[in-house]
């Protein structure tokens, strides 16, 4: 057993108090000694044992008893070995040492080697033995103790108990700058800041305490030579003496520079980052083609995960959908701020950029319209299409006092700059860095393509609603004996157009056309289509034919839609030829209604069919041939009559009002007769009432409704004679129009009447057969009418000056507002129409000049 501990210096005047107090005291078990199992013997001047030590007793499995006074040469030693074994015996007694290596049996009855180190002694000799197996672990772990130290790239130290260093190796001494024997004895507080030196000591205490280690304990500090932070990861693990078993002398500690690692690990977590945020901006930016929410769905990616502060201000002139690009090629253009969002502020701040001309210093409002000063950078990054960074030299640029920097990104998008966004960070925030430049770049750019897409969307929805209403008649069509009401909803709110239609056309004689129409398909090809059915529509119904004719002639306009140019014909003749040609189909309903019969008459080309509701009875779907939709071919026309009282309403529709995946046909058209029932209700409110009531935002089809409500003429604005085919019918006839017009109170128009009744009823006479009919009508406009017997319509010629007659019709299209002929079952009617002059309308006749032109 050792009187000193390990690592005590002996008393002296300089010892240190503490180093004093531990000595000449008994150390605690697990000593060196204890590990390495040495064994003591001695021989007397004889060469016999005269000593054998309990040590050895253990060690070699012989008692005293047995070894005392033996000579060890003959009790130990294999006969082939003795005799040289005695003269080296006899060498150490006369006094040479000697050590080697013996072979022995333990008293568990296992063999080893013993390392045998023999010193001569005046009376004899002492002899010291040692495990070899235990010497040569010894020597191992001392050879790896030295390579950890001298070769190992990391820092290795050792505290003792005192939590004072004992050794390090040669990397730790280099980076501290000084050799590895001047560290003994110094402390964490020697090389690290004094906050960090109490977390080591702190560590140290705790492993050196309770023996668990610590293991990548972070430490921050500098070097010297060297003012940039560095950092380390330790590793702290307490050394015991002889094995895991014996007392604790001390701490070792590993440490590891990971300033390079946590720099790197630094970016891959920015990259990281930005690598998200790019794939969230992917998938939350450009969700709809309205540019306000596009540029509100950047900032929503931006703030608070890139910047504080954010905002985006777009071209005005890009906003309103002008062509000419006037003020974006130099950034001088006005711009409006659609889009701000902040994490720092609920109010409105001023921006770095915001050095605008018309507001001043003031905060720019979403939705304000402005102008960048030529110098800003702004009005730079517009001009340039490059980005401009503002902190530190621009601080005289950054807004107020809250932002400390801002990158103003342009939106470039298809070589076209559409305004800019405004990326910030308040003050305590890190500023802005290259890679921060870049990702905002890319976030701009994406999202530029997006406000692209939903400006061009804007435009040609714009374009598309243009076409649209070019397409259908006015809000409020008028028409004589009827009240109409319409309302269209288009099934694709991206294009809002579609190939349903309808139209209300007024003919002659206080008659007008009602017409809804469906054209299958969606888009603006079908829209196309649409306009091409309406215009052929319109231009039939001007002809004045029947209902019938008039699908019959849509069915050829139908099928030669889709028909090459190029030499076709309506159809295709070869089989071959009908996969070139695109196949359109129609639906359409064709309504006449005579204002003064009050009888509507109805041809239907495979549409829904119309509900009538009848003053005091329940909604009814009409019965009337359903014929083939247009564009079939092969199939006449049928047209039915039905007669309507004054209050009747007549509802025309489409397929979408009442037709969708969620439920049947007929339980959509039961809906809709549902709706039609009640009490009597301005037109308008029966159309919202029924939009309101059905289901009409499936999107799946487009929705066209038209009503009507039945004002009749009444009697007393009709005048209804029937004439003799004699001359004095002519004069009977201006009679009886003087006689009418001065009972309506339109005596400013008798003389014009009167005039043309008798141009009019003299062709019947000159030119027609049996009795002739004169009926005159008023509602907004005065029109006569005369009926004959012959087929042949009158045209209009101009007569040469030595012609008699041939002015008549020359005449009535100078003075009338509009004239025309239309066959009828058993002959033809020729009409003229006056406007009523009322006190702002114009009563400015022909002039002299044109009368006399015509002889």
């Amino acid at each position: 057993m050792s009187d000193m501990p390990a690592g005590a210096v002996p008393p002296g005047d300089d010892a240190d108090p503490a180093a004093r107090a531990g000595v000449w005291q008994s150390s605690p078990p697990g000593s060196m000694y204890d590990y390495i199992r040495v064994a003591s013997f001695s021989l007397d001047r004889a060469g016999r044992i005269d000593h054998w030590s309990k040590r050895a007793e253990e060690f070699f499995g012989v008692s005293a008893a047995e070894a005392l006074g033996r000579d060890p040469i003959s009790a130990f030693a294999p006969p082939d070995v003795q005799v040289r074994a005695h003269e080296r015996l006899a060498q150490i007694l006369d006094g040479r040492e000697w050590n080697g290596v013996v072979p022995y049996k333990d008293a568990a009855g296992g063999s080893g080697l013993a390392e045998v180190y023999v010193m001569p002694a005046d009376d004899g000799a002492l002899c010291i033995a040692l495990d070899v197996a235990t010497l040569r672990q010894i020597e191992t772990d001392v050879a790896a103790s030295q390579a950890v130290f001298g070769q190992s790239p990391m820092g290795f130290v050792l505290f003792d108990t005192r939590l004072q260093l004992i050794r390090v190796n040669d990397r730790f001494a280099e980076v501290f700058g000084r050799p590895a024997e001047e560290h003994r004895g110094r402390g964490p507080h020697d090389f690290l800041s004094r906050v960090e030196a109490d977390r080591l000591n702190a560590a140290l205490r705790q492993v050196l305490e309770t023996g668990e280690p610590v293991l990548d304990m972070p430490l921050v500090g500098t070097v010297p030579g060297d003012p940039a932070r560095r950092r380390w990861s330790m590793s702290l693990y307490r050394l015991h003496s002889g094995g895991n078993a014996g007392r604790p002398i001390g701490v070792a500690g590993l440490a590891m520079d990971v300033t390079g690692r946590q720099r790197a690990e630094r970016e891959a977590a920015h990259a990281r980052r930005n690598l998200a945020l790019l794939n969230e901006a992917g998938s939350r930016i450009g969700t709809s083609l309205d540019l306000e929410t596009t540029a509100r769905e950047l900032l929503d990616v931006a703030v608070p995960h890139f910047c504080d502060l954010a905002s985006v201000d777009l071209y005005q002139v890009l906003l309103s959908g002008a062509e000419d690009l006037t003020g974006t090629s130099d950034g001088s253009g006005e711009v409006r701020r659609v889009a701000f969002a902040s994490a720092v502020s609920d109010a409105p701040v001023v921006m770095a950029g915001d050095d605008d001309e018309n507001s001043g210093d003031g905060p720019v409002s979403v939705g304000a319209v402005h102008r960048y000063r030529f110098g800003s950078a702004s009005a730079r990054a517009l001009r340039t299409a490059q980005p401009q960074v503002l902190d530190g030299e621009g601080a005289n640029d950054l807004g107020g006092t809250l932002v400390q920097s801002t990158l103003v990104v342009p939106m470039v998008a298809r070589d076209t700059v559409l305004g800019l966004v405004q990326f910030s960070r308040a003050k305590g925030s890190e500023p802005f860095t290259e890679r921060d430049r870049m990702l905002a770049e890319e976030l701009a750019a994406r999202a530029a393509i997006f406000l692209d897409n939903a400006r061009l969307y804007r435009r040609e929805h714009e374009r598309a609603l243009i076409l649209q209403r070019s397409l259908l008649p006015p809000d409020d069509p008028e028409a004589a004996g009827l009240d109409i009401a319409c309302r269209y909803l288009p099934g694709s709110m991206e294009t809002e157009v579609g190939g349903d239609w309808f139209d209300v056309i007024e003919l002659p004689g206080h008659r007008t056309a009602l017409v809804v129409g469906d054209v299958m398909g969606r888009g603006l090809r079908a829209a196309v289509a649409m306009g091409e059915l309406r215009t052929a529509v319109r231009t039939l119904a001007m002809l004045d034919l029947e209902p019938a004719e008039v699908l019959a002639a849509l069915d050829e306009v139908v099928g030669g839609l889709g028909a090459p140019r190029q030499g076709r014909t309506r159809r295709a003749k070869n089989p071959g030829d009908a996969d070139l040609a695109e196949v359109y189909l129609a639906t359409c309903i064709y309504v006449v209604y005579d204002a003064v019969t009050r009888r509507c008459t109805i041809a239907n080309a495979g549409h829904m069919p119309p509900v009538v509701v009848e003053p005091g009875e329940s909604p009814m779907l009409l019965e009337l041939p359903r014929g083939v939709p247009l564009g079939v071919g092969g199939e006449p026309f049928e047209e039915i009559e039905v007669q309507l009282t004054d209050g009747a309403l007549l509802a025309l529709y489409t397929d979408g009002l009442v037709e969708s995946r969620s439920h049947s046909l007929d339980e959509g058209l039961d809906a809709f007769r549902a709706s039609l029932a009640g009490p009597p209700r301005p037109l308008e409110d029966v159309c919202d009432h029924v939009l309101a009531t059905l289901d009409t935002a499936h999107g799946e089809d487009d929705i066209a409704l038209l009503m009507a409500r039945i004002r009749g003429l009444s009697a007393d604005s009709v005048g209804d004679w029937t004439l003799e085919p004699q001359a004095t019918s002519v004069a009977r006839a201006r009679e009886l129009a003087r006689e009418q017009l001065v009972a309506w109170g339109l005596d400013d128009l008798v003389d014009t009447t009167e005039l043309l009744v008798s141009e009019l009823v003299t062709n019947a006479l000159r030119h027609g057969y049996g009795d002739i009919r004169l009926r005159l009508l008023l509602d907004r406009t005065l029109v006569c009418e005369v009926w004959d017997n012959a087929l042949m319509q009158p045209r209009r010629r101009r007569a040469r000056d030595t012609d008699e007659g041939g002015r008549g019709l020359q005449l009535v299209a100078m003075l009338s507002q509009s004239w025309g002929s239309r066959r009828t079952h058993r002959g033809k009617t020729v009409w003229f129409e006056l406007a009523l002059r009322g006190p702002g309308s114009d009563s400015a006749g022909p002039s002299v000049e044109d009368l006399l032109s015509m002889y």
